[in-house]
């Protein structure tokens, strides 16, 4: 690592930059992470995880940790004024493809307590607190940082830079990056409890679709829960943030003496998306790249799926002497992922923000209508597989997400913890060939043995002999063990 201080800088220590700088740090690259906080933020805000989000936490070492807080929700439900349903999606406990629950109400301290901790035991992470990122300039072969804390400034220098950094991203700013607005912008109040009589509140998340005061209910994890309340036109935050305010908001809850108020704010609710990720040696990711409205739970989701997608693309020019091309690959993938989780979200927003009764007395119609016709669906839509970028687009099975397996004696064992780290190439019969950080497994591997089955009937459905399965989870394709290998070193430029 000569002439550099770090392979990568990472600005911003909220969960999406920690949980990337474990990753890159696990793959053995040096890296800085700089937070101009001293201290995590102590209260909520952030209440969903997925079992993909789940998985990447199991990958650094802190998904038991983080399951210990979090709760299940029984069901999600839009409601109308008068408390008629007028759609619900179920959230089983069932293990989703991740290989853990569906749906994970959290406590977003809690996360970020873990994922620190963990990133202290990584000798190639440094997380400095009180530290800000004064300015950068790029150069043909790296990045200069200045970097204060309370000794002064200092230059560090660095392969690549990631604005990791939020919503009001510096980063982004100093790089002259715009974003693409995607037409959702609500204000919101939003109102956090602690718990005291779980018996006395709901066990569903909610959404209110009432004109008169549009509201969402959500669990929370580690004893709490959330209420968020629509700013109407013509109020001011002050009209409905002061403790009389929400008192007279809950009032219709009954949850007087159930539940002690732990942090009131008030959001604007937005859909935006950067129109660049990737600026040379400088890329963005989580609220610095795009931001949702909370609607599908998927904001802090999709933060730290930008870190698994851009770690292993960062490892393997570092570390593998991957063509620097492959840094592109980022957005291609990510972006379309992003794009249709907000779409989601909008709409479910756009279906709770009415605040005209004629028109939400129209939506409750169509809704009754579309039940009638039997058309109203049962879960939200699938996420897209990813289409472009570094996958064998054609091939089997190229970019779908590949699943982990459980298996349940006494214990819940899960397939990765035996595969281990980094991309696999899993084969029915042992293949010859070699390649730099892909581990190639044979159905008969003893760490598959436990698995085998699943893994094997994968494989048949797929009509394919292997597949190779990114670091990221997701598949490069599926065919022949020997000229998958050859291809992945092909898009790499490693071959």
């Amino acid at each position: 690592m000569a002439d550099f201080d770090h392979d990568v800088i990472v600005a911003g220590g909220g969960p999406t930059g920690v949980t990337l700088a474990a990753l890159l740090a696990q793959q053995g690259l040096s890296v800085l992470v700089v937070e101009k906080e001293p201290t995590i933020y102590p209260l909520p805000r952030a209440a969903h995880v997925d079992h993909e989000t789940m998985r990447v936490f199991q990958d650094i070492g802190v998904a038991d940790r983080i399951m210990a807080t979090s709760r299940s929700a029984s069901g999600y439900e839009f409601r109308n004024a008068k408390g008629t349903v007028l759609l619900r999606f179920e959230t089983p406990a069932a293990m989703g493809e991740g290989g853990w629950p569906t749906a994970n109400m959290v406590h977003q301290p809690s996360i970020e307590e873990a994922l620190r901790s963990r990133l202290a035991q990584l000798p190639l992470a440094t997380l400095q607190v009180s530290t800000a990122l004064v300015r950068w300039q790029e150069t043909d072969d790296a990045v200069v940082a200045t970097v204060a804390d309370a000794e002064g400034e200092r230059a560090v220098r660095a392969r690549f830079l990631i604005g990791a950094d939020g919503a009001r991203s510096p980063v982004r700013k100093a790089a002259g990056i715009g974003f693409d607005d995607l037409g959702f912008e609500e204000p919101w109040l939003v109102v956090d409890a602690l718990v005291h009589d779980p018996s006395r509140l709901p066990t569903t998340n909610l959404q209110i679709c009432d004109p008169a005061r549009p509201t969402t209910c959500v669990l929370m994890g580690n004893g709490r829960h959330r209420w968020e309340f629509m700013i109407k036109p013509g109020e001011s935050p002050e009209d409905v943030s002061s403790d009389a305010a929400i008192a007279r908001l809950l009032e219709p809850w009954q949850v007087d003496g159930a539940v002690t108020l732990e942090r009131k704010a008030v959001y604007t609710f937005r859909a935006r998306v950067a129109q660049r990720w990737r600026k040379g040696r400088v890329l963005l990711a989580g609220d610095a790249a795009h931001q949702t409205p909370p609607f599908a739970g998927q904001g802090l989701c999709a933060g730290i799926r930008d870190a698994a997608n851009l770690a292993w693309k960062l490892a393997a020019v570092v570390r593998d002497g991957a063509r620097d091309s492959v840094l592109d690959a980022y957005q291609l993938e990510r972006e379309p992922h992003v794009r249709a989780t907000i779409k989601m979200a909008i709409s479910m927003g756009r279906t709770v923000c009415i605040t005209n009764r004629w028109a939400a007395l129209a939506r409750d119609w169509g809704f009754r209508i579309a039940r009638a016709l039997g058309k109203l669906p049962d879960g939200p839509p699938d996420y897209p597989p990813i289409g472009g970028g570094l996958i064998l687009a054609g091939e089997p099975a190229a970019g779908a997400y590949f699943p982990q397996v459980c298996v349940n004696a006494g214990a819940i064992a899960r397939s990765d913890d035996g595969l281990g780290p980094g991309a696999w190439l899993i084969a029915r019969h042992p293949a010859s060939a070699d390649v730099p950080g892909v581990r190639i497994v044979a159905l008969d591997d003893p760490c598959l043995v436990p698995f085998r089955a699943p893994v094997e009937r994968w494989l048949v459905q797929h009509g394919v002999d292997a597949v190779l399965v990114r670091p990221d989870r997701y598949i490069f394709a599926g065919g022949d063990a020997n000229q998958l290998a050859a291809r992945w070193q092909q898009a790499l430029g490693t071959g």
